[in-house]
């Protein structure tokens, strides 16, 4: 079995257990996200679909699509820019903390990284004394990746 087919049996098992049902539709979704390797907005993943499946979706049945398996943490929306990208943690067996998404500003690379607990925390904490309470502990930076950095200094 290829890493592919792990992940989203993986998926399937984490559903299941959850009481949801990943479709095949939804499956298929979550596969583009998947081999993407790079966010997507819901228009986009309507395109790759019809060019490359021959599969139709409306808008309206892809944000339901996506919002299962938001809900189901298999895959994250980058609010920044209202994009979708695949969980890195599907097929981990252990809990994770918060994640934390590095944005490169230049060519759009996101790298997913775990917030450790003590900095939730100290956010968390930090957030209540300012009078608010979060209702996400997903953190989005603007970044330069190296590779765009180099290319930067190069030219």
């Amino acid at each position: 079995m290829d890493k592919l087919e792990y992940i989203l049996k993986h998926a399937k098992q984490h559903c299941a257990k959850n009481g949801v049902k990943l479709t095949l539709k939804r499956e298929n979704i979550l596969r583009v996200l998947l081999v993407a390797g790079t966010p997507l907005s819901a228009y986009e993943i309507i395109e790759f679909c019809r060019t490359n499946h021959d599969m139709r979706i409306s808008p309206i049945s892809i944000y339901r699509m996506l919002n299962v398996l938001e809900s189901q943490n298999l895959i994250h929306r980058l609010k920044s820019a209202n994009k979708y990208i695949a969980c890195i943690h599907i097929a981990c067996q252990h809990s994770h903390n918060a994640p934390q998404f590095l944005i490169c500003n230049q060519c759009g690379k996101v790298k997913e990284l775990d917030v450790p607990i003590d900095i939730v925390n100290a956010l968390k904490t930090s957030v209540l004394s300012a009078g608010f309470i979060t209702d996400t502990v997903q953190l989005e930076l603007d970044c330069l990746c190296i590779e765009c950095k180099s290319n930067l200094a190069l030219g």
